[in-house]
């Protein structure tokens, strides 16, 4: 497909001896359509040439050319070269590139040859997994499947909470009323309980909390009774886990937790002993990063035991030698950006080559609260994820039923359009906001929904069926495709793969979110408009066409999403 804006920078550049990759990024998209497909800002020139930069505007429209017919119009406004597209150049370019890559529309090789490690959705055992957990799940899952289709190989890694000094707390707790509760039956809701209930106990009475200190020093050293404990914890946890996974259709290349790090940690503490980095303070092992205005990176506490800070430096070793990463991206939420610049600190001094220090991206979100405050397991109030992912189903049928109680596969569509409500709800602004967790929000199905989205994809599925057929590119006519609409949805269509590759280098999945509003919305408005099948059979061919190409394109966007499209609502 035609590079419009790097065909527009290398002549600029021809004519200015400035640097290609440089004219390309001053290269602008003008926000309304009136001043020009593309716009060039000739006031970064002015000290260059010493001149003003309408002149220099005026001198580059003289001097440029470009075949093809590509360009309808070069007009001057102010110190900006506004550049125009002849319409039926922008048709043929698009669509013709839809007929060729399909599928693969919008993908690229950026990424070849480049490992990408994402660490997302990493839940604690034991501990029910709820909306909270939902944010990280779904942005890590989109960030995999966009940097995957832009040729990285990714490795995802739901890196667990399985260690640490809350299985201490559980032991303590199992110990003392284990027989009182139905951990077979309901595994989660009745260690949940276990949990709060022991958490109380610790606050009343320190020498219950120092209990369950010992129990994990015990865990760490492999007691027998705390082992089987927490083996028997995390195998009812991972069931209950897999069942949401499977309502979401995520799924992971690794599940190594904390634990697996386990025997992993002492290396990390050889290495920064070696290199006396290990400062005593009270009793623990610290780094000192004052130089660095950073508080102290714990190592090891009082009682000997390893804390997360080790882990997790254990963790970044491991992964760089196994798969040689280019980047190592962690999706957690804000509350954490200390703990990652410390480690991404101390993991300077872990003798590793530069190139995966400077890998290490912390990927922040954030938080998700019920309209009462921040939800906490220790308190007890929190909405768990599967239920949550359950009612929306729920309330789809229940519109399924009273608006299209003929529709075949309903429960299929009623999982993919609840589903996608709630992760394109979750995707839909910057990841950085925090959200307040409201049913009326979460399930809105009019306006900038995930819903919407694939009602709109649902339509073109149906023009396309009603024609009987879908013409091939050689029977288009791409002139019959330049009235304002159509050219509003070839348009947004263009810029498909830039706006992956935006979403890429931004973590952020509501770029493309918000795209495919866009896109549904500019069809609608050409459906409204024009009459898709008609009398003229060469302008239905064309508008089948790019009936189709909206489709396909939502239907890519929505599965980088992690969405699925039902054929029909």
């Amino acid at each position: 497909m035609i590079d419009f804006k790097q065909t527009i920078a290398t002549q600029i550049s021809k004519q200015t001896d400035i640097p290609e990759n440089e004219v390309y990024e001053w290269i602008e998209v003008p926000t309304d359509e009136k001043l020009g497909d593309f716009a060039f800002p000739c006031f970064r020139l002015a000290k260059i040439m010493k001149k003003a930069p309408q002149m220099i505007a005026e001198e580059l429209k003289q001097k440029l050319t470009f075949e093809n017919g590509m360009m309808k119009q070069i007009n001057v406004v102010g110190g900006y070269l506004n550049f125009y597209i002849a319409d039926e150049m922008y048709v043929k370019n698009v669509l013709t590139e839809i007929a060729e890559s399909q599928e693969n529309y919008g993908s690229s090789t950026i990424g070849k040859g480049k490992n990408i490690v994402i660490d997302y959705s990493s839940p604690n055992i034991a501990k029910p997994f709820h909306i909270g957990h939902l944010r990280s799940t779904v942005i890590g899952n989109a960030l995999y499947k966009t940097h995957q289709f832009l040729g990285y190989h990714c490795i995802g890694i739901n890196y667990l909470g399985d260690w640490g000094t809350q299985f201490g707390k559980l032991i303590e707790g199992y110990k003392r009323w284990g027989e009182e509760y139905n951990i077979e039956e309901n595994p989660i809701d009745e260690i949940t309980k276990i949990y709060v209930r022991i958490n109380e106990l610790a606050k009343e009475d320190e020498t219950v909390l120092e209990a369950c200190r010992d129990n994990f020093k015990k865990l760490e050293e492999g007691d027998e009774f705390c082992t089987k404990v927490w083996k028997h914890f995390r195998e009812l946890s991972l069931k209950e886990f897999q069942r949401v996974y499977d309502l979401l259709n995520v799924q992971f290349d690794s599940w190594n937790g904390e634990a697996f790090y386990s025997d992993k940690m002492g290396e990390v503490v050889d290495i920064l002993e070696k290199q006396n980095l290990l400062v005593e303070s009270e009793g623990a092992k610290i780094v000192d990063l004052t130089e660095k205005n950073l508080t102290p990176c714990m190592i090891k506490k009082s009682n000997g035991s390893t804390t997360y800070e080790t882990r997790d430096l254990a963790a970044i070793l491991y992964r760089a030698r196994t798969y040689d990463f280019d980047k190592a991206l962690y999706l957690t939420s804000y509350e954490q950006i200390l703990h990652f610049r410390q480690i991404f600190e101390v993991a300077k001094y872990l003798e590793l080559d530069e190139k995966y220090t400077n890998g290490l991206v912390h990927v922040p979100f954030g938080m998700v609260q019920l309209k009462t405050g921040k939800m906490s397991t220790r308190e007890g109030n929190i909405i768990k994820l599967e239920e949550l992912l359950n009612e929306a189903i729920s309330r789809v049928k229940a519109v399924i039923a009273e608006k299209n109680p003929e529709l075949e596969n309903q429960d299929e569509i009623a999982k993919k359009v609840g589903i996608g409500a709630v992760i394109f709800n979750d995707l839909y602004n910057s990841r950085i906001k925090d959200e307040v967790f409201d049913w009326d929000i979460m399930l809105n199905f009019n306006g900038e929904t995930g819903p919407y989205m694939q009602y709109i994809y649902v339509r073109t599925k149906s023009l396309l069926e009603k024609a009987g057929y879908i013409p091939t590119i050689q029977e288009v006519d791409f002139t019959k495709l330049q009235d304002e609409t159509s050219l509003k949805v070839i348009k947004l269509l263009y810029q498909f793969e830039n706006i992956i590759q935006q979403s890429a280098e931004k973590y952020e999945p509501y770029i493309i979110a918000r795209y495919l509003i866009d896109v549904a919305q500019a069809f609608s408005s050409f459906y409204n408009e024009n009459k898709i099948i008609c009398e003229e059979h060469s302008t239905q061919d064309a508008r089948l066409y790019l009936t189709y190409a909206t489709g396909l394109v939502l239907k890519t966007g929505a599965g980088l999403l992690g969405i699925e499209m039902p054929d029909k609502m």
